[in-house]
Order: structure tokens, then C-alpha cells, then sequence
């Protein structure tokens, strides 16, 4: 099987990273420097992933870490839902069953509680998890129940009585050891690794809990000090802290599911034809075995198994997994259809361009995956936050041990105040604050066509102030057609000048270039451009326009900046705007020196451009609109679709200066090129937070320019490597809800890092006892303060998950 593919719906032998591609990797790649070129959403498959910049990464790869990886290898391949349920293991002995457990827990570094990577990978390696704990958390319940029962501190709070003797005294020991090493196993290992790591967080903090209450109770158990046991508090710390990252883990692995969903969009088979014409000739093929090349046959009601190229038929294709559309394109012979789609009419012959890791399906994970695993500016001052916790626990836990102690030379009490401060101060709720609501947010993002390649964008979407867009492609349809040709001169025929023209832009991919070569030789021949006079000495000057040699005569096309630059008049009584069509986009064509034609070309709004303004409008977001065109032209869109500003007769390398200028101070009014209409939005003069919206080759400087760059309908590849968020589709209200989806993202992690925070503000003074003197006398136990810990970790899911929710509304 070549590297490149993989069979679907079936569990692979290894995960790799998303990131360096190294197999079961759990490292923090948020410091790698990456150059990921973003390329068009209909040709992703073109693009190359092999650029990273991998001098910032640093490979701590210790052999303990390499056993993990080499076991996490080994249990990816096998199913463990079905093969780690403890009550289906009656036929196992149990104590290697135990066995199994202790070496599964061994070789596992927690640092999955990095959440800052929720990849496909990773979020399998979370379900595996998520087993794991939900086994030990039976486990846990199985050995709990009687140690705590049989605990005489237990006993003494509901009024039985057990026998007093030293058999009675060492079962609890006994079972609360055993819940120590071995359901508690994960937290033992985990705060060790962090420890080594020298990056003390949660499980450090557990570790040091539960090892001070199973030291302390033993060394009471053998009477060596003169305190009540812990065990029936240790085995309830065990079990709650169990269930807490049960769901943890559960609810991580769960996020991201239109992500995930996307792998379950392709079929099994391939419908493999001999030839494009022989259709008896189908035979299916499995989906790994498909190549490059292959002629497939796509019916009614399939999904297109690979990114392909219609050969022959004309269909209708559900793209919504792209661009985020519910309602069918149409597609034609020679359009490109994408892996994933659904056919919902006729049948489709195609030839497969692109399989496997190459398609525009596993670009699209890809990047999202790539994205999720940077760190954004909030995570990181999270992820200092829980750091400085783990200090502000320990500083008051040894206060708290030593005051209490002082005061009352009560050992037990004093304990007892210092387990249930490291305990309840875990910073669980800090570690999932953000990562769990990134990956909800850019999981639906994704399903709505919306792709963010930087993660920092995210959030500074909810600070855009103006969103300037390009016209032509992005407001409008992108498909300017010619609407009047003028004969301005009579020596040069007018089908001669528009032939030599089309010529000269036959090798352009500029919308008016493509416009002048439809009209030149029509709408329907493949091979049109056969049918032009052969063109040389081809030269293109942005913003004047392009010269060629065509049939030995010398042909130059392009606008007025053409007239000027070659020193061509204009007739005097020319008229720039015809009342018939109204204002339109003006190209000339001069011939060996002579103005020989004038064409007047005109663009189609787009029916979706009206209700993008007028939503970014209610959100309080300035708009303006960025073209090479006339002022009558950019005024004429602009008053259609309420632009508030306009830049017109901007030449493409002037672009990026004019964004510089709405960054600076929010206002253009100083460019010769500038006129205000429509100014609803105030703007007064300050620093803006600007977003570029464009999709051609010369917006990529402006999109990298501005704060933040959106590549629309895909974008060029150049255009769409320059940005940091690439719009599927050419629907321009695309943008409000990628807003909308930042806004409420951001607000979600500030309701999580508030909570985070002010649960710790609270609650580790009231562990410590601050509140245990007269006359209040309320000291808060130690179960009490784990049941706590858990639940503030559970609020925190539930609160992230409420955002997918809430996105779908």
C-alpha cells in the first residue's frame, strides 16, 4: 500500500502528529515554527507538508517516553472498549489482570493534560483513556466500598462499631495500599513525570495528597504516631478524583466530532472503470488501492471517493462538508469535485487526481489539527496560571500544616487541613479552560466551511473593528462579462483588435482577461484558446496592463494607467459611462500604437454580498472595499451593498499600504484614492484592528498586512497561504459568522478562566481553615474538598460544551 493512503474506517496501527508526523508524539509543538501554505480549497491536494521549521522543537525523548510510545503502538491496533471492561474478565486471572493494568499505567505520561493538542490522534488516545479510567474507577468503587466501610473513623461518623483488632486494623491498610498502587497508579506515575519535567502541575499536586494521607495512615496503623487512620478518606479521594478525569477524558475525546466526522465521509469502494467509455467495465476496488489517474464511476446518491476531475456527465454535489452550503452545485465536464461530496443526481465519470493524505479532505483535517496544537495568547496565560497555582496550593498547604499545627498541636487536624489544600487546588478546570473550548469552536468552524490555520486568530477576530474586502471575486461574482465593444479606430478592425487582445490575455487567469477571451471565441469550446492566432514576448505590468506580440503586430490591453504609460490619447467626446449599461470597467486595446478598441466590462454583485455588510453593520464592524476599479464603478457597488468606504483606483501593490493606513488611524480620507459614502460606522481616528477579505494573487500582500487575513472561496494558493483564515466557499457572510463564532469562543474562555480562577481564589483558603474559628467554626473536609476539585472540572466541560450548542442555534 503506498505511504500516502490508508484504508478507511478502520483503526490504524499508529497516530501520528499532526504536527512533525511522529508516530504517537505528545509533545508541545506550540514553539515550532511551521511554514504551512494553505493552498486552494479546490486543489489542496497540491500542497506540500514537508516544510516545517523544525529548529525550535525540542525532543526530550527519554526511554521511558520511547516504551510509551512503542506500547502506545501495540494497543492502538486492538479495541479497547470491548477488551478492558474489568466485568467481562472473569475468565482472566485477576491478578494478571492487575498485572496488565500496572503496565498499562507505567508507560503512561499524562501529558495528554496538554490540552493545547486535540488532534484526531490524540482525541482517539483520549478515548482509550477515558477507558482506562472508566476501568479503574469500577476498580476503585470495588476496593472503596470496603475500605471505607471496614475504616474505624468511618465507622465512628455513622455509629457502628467494628472489633478491635490488629486483623480488623490491617484489612483497610491492606485494601487502601491496594487502591494506592493500583487504581491510584496514574496519578503516582504522572506527578513523578512531572516532577522530572520540572513542570509541577496537577498530578504532582494529587501525588503529594495522597501519598502524605497513605504515609500518615500507616504509620498510625502501626502506632507509630498517635493519629486517627486515613484510609476511608484516601479511598473516597481516589474514586472522586477517578470519576473527574473519566469524564475528562470522555468529553475530550467526544469534542470535535464534525471534525472527526469527516474521516466517516468517504466510502469503503471505488466503482474502477477499464476506460472513460466502457461502463460494463465497473469493478470495485478498495479505497486504498485506489491511484492517481484512475477513471472512477460515481452514482447517484455516492460519495466521490477521491479528489477527481469530471470527465464526462453533469451532476449535482452536496459540498456542504466544504463549504459549510447545504444546497447542491452543479457541476460540469472538467470541473474539479472534491473527496467527501455527495452526488444527489445522475452519475459522474471521473479521473482521480488526488488520494489518501493528499486529498482536500485530509488537507482540511490537517489543518485544523495543525492549528489546534499552537498555543494562543489566553492558553498560554492559562497555562502560566496553572503553573503559579501549583505554588500558590503548596505555599498554603505547608502554611496551613504549620499554623494549624502550632496553634493546636493537633497533628491529625493539621494534616488534614494540608491534604485537602493540595487536593483542591488541582488546576484541572485551568488545564481544559481554553483547549476544550478551541476545539468545539474550530470543529464547528470547519463544519461551516470556515478554516483557521492560526489559532491566535481566533481571538483576535472578536477585536476587528473593520473588515476591508477586495471587490472583484469577493463582493462580486468574480465573472465579469463584456457588455459593449467600441471601434475607436478605422484602420484596425474591431474582430481583428478583439482577437489580437484575446490573444495577448489568453495566458492571464485575471477575471476581465478571461472575460476578453470568452467574448473573443464564445462560451463553448474546451479548446477555445486553440482557436487563437499565437501569442510571444509576453509582458504583464500590475496595474497597467499586458503587451504581447501577436500575428507581428504589436497589441497592448489594459485601462487608463495603459493610455498614460505609452503616451496614447483618448478622443475627446469619448464617453467613460454609457447610461445603457451604467458604470462599468473600461479595458482598451491599442494595436502597433493606435487605439484600436475600447471594451466595457461589468461584474454581477453577488446575491450574498447585501446581507454580509449589513450583518457585519449590526455587529458594529466598519466596512470598506478595496479596488483597482473607477471611482464610478466602486461607487456604484458600494451604494448597492452600503459600504461605508471606498478605495478605489488602487493598484495591487498599493494595497497593502492602504490597509497599513486603516490600521494606523481607521480613516483613508488622506489617499488620493479615497472617498467615503455611507458612513454609518463611525471611526474616531484611533488604531484599528483591521481584517483583509480577498482571493486573488495580488491581495496576498494586503492579507498579510492586515491583523487578520481571510482567503475567500478557497483563495489562490497564494492568497490563501498569506492568510490565517481560508473561507471555503465565496459566500462573503462568511465572514460575520466566523466573527460570530470568535465572539462567542472568546466569551467562553473568559466564563472559564473566571470560574477557574475565582473556584481556587475560594476555595483553597477555606481547605486551609481560614473559616474554622469561632464563631463560624466551619472547616471544610477533606472528601468534601475532592468532591470539589471534580466539580469544577465537570462545570468547566459542561460550560465548553454548552458553546457547541450554542453555535448551532
Amino acid at each position: 500500500m503506498p505511504e500516502n493512503q490508508m484504508p478507511q474506517h478502520e483503526a490504524t496501527k499508529e497516530e501520528k502528529c499532526p504536527v512533525c508526523g511522529m508516530p504517537n508524539c505528545h509533545m508541545d509543538h506550540s514553539n515550532m515554527g511551521t511554514d504551512h501554505t494553505m493552498h486552494n480549497m479546490h486543489n489542496m491536494h497540491n500542497m506540500d507538508h514537508t516544510h516545517h521549521d523544525m529548529s525550535d522543537m525540542h525532543h526530550d525523548m527519554s526511554d521511558m517516553h520511547m516504551e510509551h510510545m512503542k506500547h502506545m503502538h501495540d494497543m492502538t491496533s486492538m479495541d479497547h472498549s470491548d477488551h478492558m471492561d474489568h466485568m467481562d474478565m472473569d475468565h482472566m486471572d485477576h491478578m494478571s489482570h492487575m498485572g496488565h493494568d500496572m503496565h498499562d499505567m507505567s508507560h503512561m505520561d499524562h501529558m495528554h493534560h496538554d490540552m493545547s493538542d486535540v488532534s484526531a490522534a490524540n482525541r482517539a488516545m483520549f478515548g482509550m483513556h477515558a477507558a482506562m479510567f472508566r476501568r479503574l474507577f469500577w476498580i476503585a468503587l470495588a476496593l472503596g466500598i470496603p475500605t471505607i466501610a471496614l475504616d474505624p473513623m468511618f465507622a465512628m461518623l455513622l455509629h457502628y462499631s467494628l472489633p478491635d483488632n490488629l486483623v480488623m486494623r490491617l484489612i483497610p491498610a491492606a485494601l487502601g495500599t491496594l487502591m494506592y498502587v493500583w487504581p491510584g497508579r496514574p496519578f503516582l506515575t504522572d506527578g513523578v513525570s512531572e516532577a522530572k519535567r520540572k513542570k509541577p502541575g496537577m498530578m504532582l499536586l494529587i501525588l503529594l495528597g495522597i501519598t502524605v494521607a497513605f504515609v500518615a495512615s500507616w504509620l498510625a496503623t502501626l502506632n507509630i504516631l498517635a493519629i486517627p487512620t486515613f484510609w476511608w478518606e484516601l479511598a473516597l479521594l481516589i474514586i472522586i478524583m477517578l470519576a473527574g478525569h473519566w469524564i475528562e477524558m470522555a468529553s475530550v475525546a467526544s469534542t470535535s466530532t464534525e471534525l472527526d466526522a469527516f474521516a466517516a465521509l468517504l466510502p469503503r469502494q471505488a466503482h474502477v472503470l477499464d476506460s472513460a467509455e466502457n461502463l460494463a467495465s465497473a469493478h470495485d476496488v478498495d479505497l486504498a488501492q485506489l491511484q492517481p489517474g484512475d477513471i472512477v464511476l460515481v452514482k447517484s446518491g455516492e460519495t466521490v471517493p477521491a479528489d477527481a476531475t469530471i470527465l464526462s456527465g453533469t451532476g449535482s454535489l452536496n459540498e456542504s462538508m466544504l463549504t459549510g452550503e447545504s444546497l447542491p452545485v452543479t457541476r460540469h465536464t472538467g470541473d474539479h469535485v472534491t473527496a467527501g461530496t455527495i452526488l444527489t443526481d445522475s452519475s459522474l465519470v471521473v479521473e482521480v487526481q488526488a488520494t489518501g493524505s493528499h486529498t482536500t479532505l485530509s488537507t482540511i483535517q490537517r489543518l485544523v489539527e495543525t492549528a489546534q496544537a499552537k498555543k494562543s495568547p489566553t492558553q498560554l496565560l492559562a497555562d502560566r496560571a496553572a503553573a503559579l497555582l501549583f505554588w500558590y496550593a503548596l505555599v498554603a498547604g505547608v502554611l496551613a500544616f504549620a499554623v494549624w499545627f502550632a496553634v493546636s498541636a493537633n497533628l491529625p487536624v493539621a494534616l488534614e487541613r494540608l491534604i485537602t489544600v493540595l487536593v483542591i487546588a488541582c488546576p484541572h478546570a485551568l488545564g481544559l479552560a481554553i483547549p476544550l473550548v478551541v476545539s468545539t469552536a474550530m470543529g464547528d468552524a470547519a463544519a461551516n466551511g470556515i478554516l483557521i490555520s492560526d489559532r491566535s486568530a481566533l481571538e483576535k477576530l472578536v477585536s476587528v473593528s473593520t473588515v476591508a474586502f477586495d471587490k472583484t471575486g469577493t463582493l462580486t461574482t468574480g465573472t465579469p462579462e463584456v457588455v459593449d465593444v467600441v471601434a475607436l479606430s478605422q484602420i484596425i478592425s474591431a474582430d481583428d483588435a478583439l482577437l489580437w487582445a484575446a490573444s495577448a490575455e489568453s495566458a492571464s487567469e485575471h477575471p476581465l482577461a478571461q472575460a476578453i477571451v470568452r467574448k473573443a471565441v464564445g462560451d463553448s469550446p474546451a479548446d477555445s484558446h486553440h482557436a487563437l492566432p499565437s501569442a510571444s514576448a509576453f509582458t504583464s505590468t500590475p496595474g497597467v496592463g499586458v503587451s504581447a506580440q501577436v500575428e507581428g503586430h504589436h497589441v497592448l490591453v489594459g485601462g487608463k494607467a495603459l493610455l498614460t504609460a505609452h503616451d496614447v490619447s483618448l478622443p475627446s467626446d469619448f464617453a467613460w459611462i454609457d447610461p445603457k449599461f451604467g458604470p462599468t470597467t473600461t479595458v482598451f486595446v491599442v494595436v502597433d500604437g493606435v487605439l484600436s478598441l475600447a471594451l466595457r466590462l461589468k461584474d454581477t454583485v453577488r446575491t450574498s454580498s447585501r446581507h454580509a455588510i449589513d450583518e457585519l453593520h449590526r455587529m458594529g464592524v466598519r466596512t470598506v472595499m478595496i479596488t483597482g476599479d473607477s471611482d464610478e464603478v466602486a461607487q456604484s457597488v458600494a451604494s448597492e451593498l452600503g459600504i461605508d468606504e471606498v478605495l478605489s483606483n488602487i493598484r495591487p501593490d498599493q494595497k497593502a499600504d492602504a490597509i497599513s493606513s486603516l490600521q494606523s488611524n481607521g480613516d483613508h480620507s488622506d489617499s488620493a484614492h479615497s472617498d467615503h459614502t455611507h458612513g454609518d460606522c463611525a471611526h474616531n481616528g484611533h488604531a484599528q484592528v483591521v481584517a483583509m477579505v480577498g482571493d486573488g494573487i495580488n491581495d496576498a500582500p494586503a492579507l498579510a498586512q492586515a491583523d487578520i487575513g481571510i482567503a475567500i472561496g478557497g483563495g489562490t494558493d497564494v492568497a490563501a497561504s498569506s492568510a490565517q483564515i481560508v473561507l471555503g466557499s465565496s459566500d462573503p457572510a462568511q465572514v460575520a459568522r466566523a466573527i460570530q463564532i470568535s465572539r462567542l469562543t472568546v466569551r467562553k474562555m473568559h466564563q472559564n478562566l473566571w470560574w477557574a480562577a475565582g473556584y481556587n481564589l475560594i476555595t483553597v483558603p477555606l481547605a486551609a481553615g481560614v473559616l474554622a474559628w469561632p464563631p463560624l467554626n466551619f472547616s471544610l473536609p477533606m472528601a468534601v474538598g475532592a468532591a470539589l476539585m471534580a466539580l469544577s472540572t465537570v462545570i468547566v466541560v459542561i460550560n465548553s460544551r454548552l458553546l457547541d450548542w450554542q453555535l448551532k442555534k
